[in-house]
């Protein structure tokens, strides 16, 4: 397995730096009409920034890791049988170059990049950049995860302790669960302290790595989305498991996952959604 040092934590961030800075936040606020396309549905939709973006960082990462398989979003909407390799793969780099292009698309600065690691869809590390606050949380598989600002300068994190229900905060993507599941799921709503969705998978988990809020609950697999912030929680002392208590792998095509701050949350909202989901 592939051990990821801090020197290529620090060559990675760059790539993903430069690539904002070229090819990301160049289009922010400035897409017209025309520059915004639809992929599976009015909400799922692609910006110049995504693909363009989505090239750089992948010729940078086959240019530093030659023998990697690596695995893009938008190469995927275009080749689905380049995920069909992952679970073959020693070393895989999952890549979704603006994660929330939705918000991206409307000029809200609620998007990021998301850059991860497989080993066999076990993942080895993670990277969530903001390319507006310059800054990043990652995490390898033998240190605890990390906050870094614009300055380079680093401090750890660490997630939320355990609190009642009542009190817990966190994100629930409803309208992508099965439709006959979701009026069950959001009648669980009210039970909970601040459910809600920021249509963006990267700041979700920085802000639950950063013990902000206490949980993430997904169906959709897409591994782009969660293989880097399942490893920023689990080295951050969260819990992220499928909801049969299963192990997370980026292999997975098939939910549900919960990400919680701790063993108790994630026991606690287990016996809401499981009877539901499973």
């Amino acid at each position: 397995m592939h051990e990821f040092s801090n020197t290529e934590i620090t060559h990675l961030t760059s790539v993903l730096r430069e690539t904002a800075r070229q090819e990301i936040l160049p289009r922010f606020r400035k897409l017209d009409a025309g520059d915004i396309l639809t992929k599976s549905g009015a909400f799922d939709l692609v910006t110049e920034a995504d693909t363009r973006a989505e090239k750089a960082i992948t010729a940078a990462l086959h240019a530093a890791y030659p023998e990697a398989l690596v695995v893009g979003e938008e190469a995927v909407a275009a080749d689905n049988s380049i995920r069909d390799a992952l679970p073959d793969a020693p070393l895989a780099f999952l890549v979704d170059p603006v994660d929330g292009t939705w918000n991206f698309a409307r000029g809200l600065a609620t998007f990021g990049t998301i850059l991860a690691a497989t080993h066999f869809g076990a993942p080895t590390m993670g990277l969530i950049y903001d390319p507006i606050g310059d800054d990043l949380v990652w995490a390898n598989t033998t240190e605890q995860a990390a906050f870094q600002n614009s300055q380079g300068s680093e401090h750890t994190v660490k997630t939320a302790s355990a609190k009642p229900l009542d009190q817990l905060s966190g994100y629930i993507h409803l309208k992508l669960m099965p439709p006959e599941k979701q009026p069950a799921i959001a009648a669980l709503f009210p039970l909970i302290g601040q459910p809600g969705s920021l249509r963006c998978s990267a700041h979700e988990y920085r802000l639950i790595a950063q013990g902000h809020v206490d949980f993430v609950l997904s169906t959709c697999m897409t591994p782009w989305d969660h293989a880097a912030g399942v490893l920023l929680c689990q080295q951050a002392g969260g819990v992220a498991r499928m909801l049969d208590g299963s192990a997370y792998s980026a292999n997975l095509q098939e939910g549900p996952l919960l990400v919680a701050s701790c063993e108790e949350v994630w026991r606690e909202l287990h016996t809401k959604f499981a009877p539901i989901l499973l």
